[in-house]
């Protein structure tokens, strides 16, 4: 049995998030707490596998609480937040500072979700009840990064000499924190990335990707130019693919295994004319999404980078890279933004220079 305390200062989503979570009978509901006060009293009796703790609640919320967690009793937290204003926000710090996951608030119309919802619940709650301490560990590890006042410098055209695509999922954000922050000014890269997260969401980690990186970031809007020094980030619910003239376009095209963006249909796009001067980045996250697409990459010239399994929180999308001998390197996360650096200046296969 997984062990879950539900932590929300509404009775109605406590009630609602229960109700969810007991879908699966491996689940049961040990305790729940109005606030970060109560949840902490809470788990050091009830010693939970995993907890759900609402973002904004009085007198300690969710950010507060999930740091004295993960500092004092380390134990999964799946973040439980509304999808705009400061609960997107908070939420994206949580992710930065070891938060597992997160879930969307249901509405008060619906007030068990849909059977889908449910199933959301269950498998966050089952992966985060799956991680080791050493997977703890490495969530624990989050660190506030400064905001990077960056130079003003003229706007690059022309095609960029390498493109580099970095895929994510669960524990995708607090990687990406710290890949993109190291990337230098003058990488001589455009630089696209798909992370799986619902529409919203995206924009929010966007825009706190660019506050804390030397390169500007921004969540991809539909005949977005691919320019060399940016990242632009696949907006939630939609694909994001490399069209004509070096532009971005977004569609609403089906999902590939469950998910849109989906990894997959960016590298297709790239493979047929920028497949040559790709570096592709695949990190931490369940299912196999990026395979495919990076061996379209390869076919073309392009060269795979996985993450190493001790410091993924999920090794599913690297270990599908790496078992399909796809991957020219492995390295740790904390080496990854050195090696796509290094590979952009090299002369290796699929460079330009």
């Amino acid at each position: 049995m997984i062990k879950l305390l539900v932590v929300d200062d509404s009775a109605f989503v406590r009630y609602s998030l229960a109700r969810m979570a007991q879908t699966d009978s491996n689940i049961e509901i040990v305790g729940t707490a109005r606030d970060g006060v109560e949840a902490l009293e809470q788990i050091k009796q009830l010693k939970p596998d995993v907890i759900t703790m609402d973002v904004e609640m009085p007198r300690m919320d969710g950010l507060q609480a999930l740091q004295q967690v993960m500092a004092e009793m380390p134990t999964p937290v799946i973040m439980v937040s509304s999808l705009t204003g400061p609960g997107a926000t908070a939420t994206i710090r949580a992710l930065e500072l070891g938060a597992v996951d997160f879930f969307q608030k249901i509405s008060s119309s619906n007030p068990l979700g849909s059977s889908n919802s449910a199933q959301e619940l269950v498998a966050k709650i089952k992966v985060a009840a799956s991680l080791g301490k050493n997977k703890l560990a490495i969530l624990a590890s989050g660190r506030e990064l400064p905001v990077i006042n960056k130079r003003t410098t003229h706007k690059r055209g022309g095609v960029p000499r390498h493109l580099v695509i970095i895929a994510s999922s669960t524990g995708g954000p607090r990687a990406l924190n710290q890949v993109v922050p190291l990337l230098p000014e003058d990488l001589p890269a455009a630089v696209l990335i798909v992370q799986h997260m619902p529409a919203g969401f995206t924009k929010t980690l966007a825009e706190r990707l660019n506050e804390v990186s030397h390169i500007p970031v921004h969540e991809a809007e539909n005949l977005s130019d691919l320019v060399e020094g940016t990242a632009l980030l696949a907006p939630g619910g939609y694909h994001m693919v490399l069209g004509r003239n070096n532009k971005i376009y977004l569609n609403q095209e089906p999902s590939i295994f469950g998910l849109r963006p989906a990894a997959d249909i960016t590298m297709f796009s790239v493979a047929p004319e920028m497949g040559k001067i790709s570096i592709t980045a695949v990190l931490t996250g369940m299912g196999s999404d990026g395979t495919k697409g990076a061996a379209a990459l390869k076919a073309r010239g392009g060269r795979v980078i996985a993450q190493e399994e001790s410091t993924c929180v999920v090794y599913g999308m690297p270990a599908s890279i790496v078992e399909a001998g796809l991957a020219d390197h492995i390295v740790p996360l904390q080496d990854v933004a050195e090696k796509i650096t290094s590979m952009c200046h090299s002369n290796g296969e699929g460079g330009l220079n």
